[in-house]
């Protein structure tokens, strides 16, 4: 190999080095620090808008009595609230349930055929009267006190969009699926806190968040990542998106690794779906431009880096030491990733559950892109839905308010 050569394939290795550990260790230690020295703080009182929420549903009878009553005695007067909840095309019983259920501040929608949660949504949208809409799915269970906690933040007319402190369970996950629910979704939750110190996180927690009515905009019916368009579409008008920590949400990941790699999927297509339906978000009307390079696209990247490192540290291992340690460090990682992790509290089998979950995810990237290139029909059908998981025990409540108390 020529010294010429040998230089390029060095450049080639540093450079998809710098960027994914910008990627997962510069950016949000970046963040971090801005949110230490740049924190802008907003006000928080209590008020009581009106609330209009929105449960779009599609083969949910196993859950939706409970939910539609438990969303319904949320510690808030019932004279402010009302529910309206859209059947996307349920064929499991979830329609003849929902017209079983007598509430003057219940709505619903009936849909024979399956048109997608945006769409779902969007009829939802046009029944809201409420000056703040709640978005909520059938899973997800909010703490009594989380809808106050959330609507006090718009107290701050800066503030056009309020999202909840998710707090996921992993009772019986495998260590793959613990890793991305429990280590990575901590690692994920920090980096939207510190952009919502400093200004507002990219996206939210689509099963719990509110928005000023008069700041939603119809989503297009494709649309995959409702989550992050809609609090995406408030910040273009000017206003932030913040995050209640006190405000706490109970639900659950997918308890395999294999499930979450479907939802991961349906996700990252979202991602690449995301910059068809709304090229704005790489111009200067998005005043979080950067922060979604950094934060988002460039994990999209992160599967082509990872192969330019081994490829090219495999090259220069044939004439470097140092490099055929960088070659075989990346071959132990895809080794127990490949291995995994089978079950146990030790060191090995959470670093094999960690390494494992790091893998799933960049595939579910590329599994993600060909899915978004090859779909020929609606993205949204990629969708697999999560199982259902036990309701919030009184300890979870107890905890929810001694947090919003500061105990």
């Amino acid at each position: 190999m020529s010294g010429t050569l040998h230089l390029i394939f060095v450049g080639v290795f540093w450079c998809a080095l710098a960027l994914v550990a910008y990627t997962f260790i510069g950016y949000p230690l970046w963040i971090y620090f801005c949110s230490r020295l740049l924190s802008r703080t907003w006000r928080q009182e209590p008020i009581l808008p009106t609330v209009s929420m929105i449960l779009a549903v599609h083969n949910g009878s196993t859950l939706i009595r409970r939910q539609i009553k438990r969303l319904l005695s949320l510690d808030y007067p019932s004279n402010l609230l009302n529910l309206i909840v859209v059947s996307d095309g349920s064929t499991d019983g979830t329609d003849e349930i929902l017209r079983s259920i007598r509430d003057p501040a219940l709505k619903t929608v009936v849909w024979k055929e399956r048109r997608g949660k945006a769409a779902a949504v969007n009829v939802g949208l046009q029944n809201a009267k409420g000056e703040v809409v709640l978005f909520v799915d059938v899973r997800p269970r909010p703490a009594r006190n989380s809808l106050k906690l959330l609507v006090s933040n718009f107290a701050d007319s800066h503030v056009g969009c309020v999202a909840g402190n998710l707090v996921l369970r992993d009772e019986s996950h495998t260590p793959g699926a613990k890793a991305v629910g429990g280590l990575y979704w901590r690692y994920e939750q920090w980096i939207r806190k510190c952009e919502s110190q400093v200004d507002s996180p990219l996206g939210v927690y689509g099963g719990f968040y509110a928005v000023r009515r008069e700041l939603i905009r119809l989503l297009p019916e494709e649309t995959i990542l409702d989550d992050m368009l809609q609090p995406l579409s408030v910040i273009r008008q000017g206003y932030r998106s913040v995050i209640d920590v006190r405000a706490r949400v109970y639900d659950v990941w997918p308890k395999t690794l294999q499930a979450e790699f479907h939802r991961k999927v349906r996700t990252l297509a979202g991602n690449f779906q995301l910059l068809q339906l709304a090229p704005w978000l790489l111009s200067r009307e998005n005043r979080l431009r950067f922060e979604l390079v950094s934060h988002k696209l460039l994990r999209l990247l992160v599967p082509v880096l990872l192969l330019v490192m081994l490829g090219s540290s495999a090259v220069l291992a044939l004439r470097s030491r140092s490099y055929a340690l960088a070659f075989a460090l990346q071959l132990i990682l895809y080794v127990m990733a490949c291995v995994g992790a089978r079950g146990g509290p030790s060191i090995p089998t959470r670093i094999g559950g960690a390494a494992r979950a790091f893998c799933m995810m960049n595939v579910a990237v590329v599994v993600g892109f060909y899915k978004f290139v090859s779909n020929r029909g609606a993205l949204w059908k990629i969708w697999i839905p999560t199982a259902p998981f036990p309701a919030v025990t009184r300890e979870d409540d107890e905890e929810a308010t001694q947090a919003a108390a500061g105990v």
